[in-house]
Formats: structure tokens, sequence, C-alpha cells
């Protein structure tokens, strides 16, 4: 049996190299796949001459070419408001598995209106928001809550430092905040609607402790927690000072080392009727965090370990603690779960 073949689009980005770069290592036959025909072909040199496939988001025959070609589909090209509907679609045409790193809320939940159907039909498992914003307060939100029930909040809440902005990424950030479309789940509903941010204070254990928070952000916990939680309310939060810091819109050209050096705390609240549950995530460079995260979500789907046919969300996909466990051993962050109080 050939090994499987996992196909990066938007390779030449900086997460799409850290993930090119891991499946590499682990000995993955890679598909190098975007627009830059060019830097593809220079980037497969740096990799041992691995496959190059050139495909423009506008070029459908091409994008579900690639897909074909490959078992797993590893969707690093942002914003993916823009990118996403062209590579999920050529996936499910082409029965490819797909992971995505989106933290869109509005995509994600596209995902799950639109691609669920055409997944199931195509027998393929489709992960979305398999990133650090989102995907990794969803995969704490599945730890700490774990057979807990009555719950009343979930809050995830990330505390981030150093974060420089690629090209992409502060597209995305231009285009979440600027939305006035945000869902938010209350109510045990969701809702889609004009939101009022807020300051609110969230305790992060020491030796971070309080800190001041954007209260609601527009992160896709709103949309994945609630199909694996039965809570009356989801929340994101970040804190305020992320986008304060003076070359965090201006760094778009920085080196790897110097993106590497985000420090990042993400904590989780779950707060039931009798009691409540922590988790916690703390590590440095958030992009690395994020490529390979997405890199064992493909390895598992390429192995014959999903969920099955369907659109899933990260924790809804695999056990949330031992994919977190998995991650911590690869050295990413280290992780603490608080016991039920």
């Amino acid at each position: 049996m050939s090994p499987p073949h996992i196909a990066v689009y938007g390779a030449t980005g900086h997460t799409g190299r850290l993930v090119a770069a891991d499946l590499h290592n682990r000995g993955v036959e890679i598909i190098l796949a975007g627009r830059d025909g060019n830097a593809l072909k220079t980037m497969s040199e740096e990799l041992s001459g691995a496959l190059v496939h050139e495909a423009a988001l506008d070029e459908p025959a091409a994008l579900r070419d690639l897909a074909g070609s490959a078992d797993v589909l590893i969707h690093c090209a942002g914003p993916f408001t823009d990118t996403g509907r062209a590579l999920a679609t050529a996936a499910a045409r082409a029965g490819c598995h797909y992971v995505d790193h989106a933290l869109e809320q509005h995509h994600t939940k596209w995902m799950f209106d639109t691609m669920q159907g055409p997944a199931r039909e195509a027998g393929i498992t489709m992960v979305t928001a398999m990133s650090f914003y989102g995907g990794l307060g969803d995969l704490l939100a599945g730890a700490a809550s774990a057979g807990m029930t009555g719950i009343d909040r979930v809050i995830t809440a990330y505390s981030v430092t150093g974060w420089r902005l690629t090209t992409g990424a502060r597209k995305t950030a231009e285009l979440l905040f600027a939305d006035t479309r945000r869902i938010t789940y209350t109510g045990g509903a969701e809702h889609v609607g004009y939101v009022e941010p807020r300051n609110a204070v969230f305790p992060f254990p020491p030796p971070l402790g309080p800190r001041t928070m954007i209260a609601p952000v527009p992160f896709p916990e709103v949309v994945t927690v609630p199909r694996h939680v039965a809570a009356r309310q989801v929340e994101a939060q970040l804190t305020a000072h992320t986008f304060e810091e003076e070359q965090a819109f201006t760094s778009e050209h920085v080196d790897a080392a110097t993106r590497a050096g985000s420090h990042f705390t993400v904590a989780t609240q779950v707060i039931a009727e009798g009691g409540s549950r922590a988790g916690q995530a703390r590590g440095q460079d958030l992009w690395r965090m994020s490529a390979l995260a997405s890199v064992e979500a493909a390895v598992r789907l390429a192995g014959g370990r999903g969920p099955g046919p369907g659109v899933f969300g990260p924790a809804e996909a695999f056990p949330a603690e031992p994919f977190l466990r998995d991650l911590e051993r690869l050295g990413l962050f280290r992780l603490t779960l608080q016991e039920e109080r």
C-alpha cells in the first residue's frame, strides 16, 4: 500500500511552511499547493522534491484535481471568508478529507450548514476551525466539560503577547472586527446581529492573574462548542493589550524567528449548577501550535482514525483531552485541567 498524500494549500505562507515542514519531518508524502508556481518549486527543492500543484482559487477544475490527488487537504490560506468555500467544495467533490485553519465564525457556520451533506455523500471527514484562535479554545472546553451536566457558561479566554500578524492574519482581523453581524450564543441558542463589545476581567490562574479582556470576540467557539457541550452561554474573550502592542499590525514581513516569539495562555471556565471546572494551556509560538494541530488532525484522518463522514469542529472530531495531551507531548504548551470545585 502506498503512503498517504497530504496536500497543503497556501504552502508558501508562514503557517503553510510550518505545516509542510512538520509533515516532511514525519516522512509524509506532501503536495505543495497554491497560486505561485515559482515559489512552490523553490520550496519543493527545500523539501527534497515534494510534489507541486499550482492552482488559483478561481480555477475549480485545478482545485478539484489537487484534492483528487490527495488523501487529505490542509487549507492554510486565509482569510477563509474569501478562500474557504472554493477549497472545501473541491475537497468534497473529489472525495478528499479536509482540515482548515479558519477562525471566522461565518465560515465555520457555513461549513456546518452547507457542507455536511456533501461530506457525508462523499464519505469524507471535514474538520473546520483547527486553529489557535477558536480551535484550542474548543478543545479546552471539550476537555474541561467532559461528564458535566447543567452547564450555564463556557468562557474561553486568550492572553497573547508578541503576536506578529501575517498579511492573511491582518486581513482576517480587519474582517472580523468590522463585522456587524456577529454570532453569539446565549440562552441556549445562536443569535446573529450587532454586538457592543465590553471590557471584562478574566481570572487567569497565577502567575498571569486577572486581565482586562475584550468581550466577546468573534471567534468560532460560539459555533463549535455548543455542538458537543450542552451550555446555555458560550463566549470567547481576548486580552485588551494584544492589539495595543505597537508591532502587531506592522509586522507582516518579519522573519520566522521573530514571528515565533509570541507567548500565550488560553484558559477555559466551565460553570455549572453544581460547580465549575477550568483548563489552561500555556506556551510559545501560536503559529506553530496551530500548524501542528492541523498536522495531527490530518495524520489521524489519513490513517483512518477520524470520526466518520461529516463536518466537525476540533473537539467534536477527536477526543479532546487525548488530542491536547498529544499536542503537549510535542512541546507546544503545558496543559492543566482542574478538577470540579
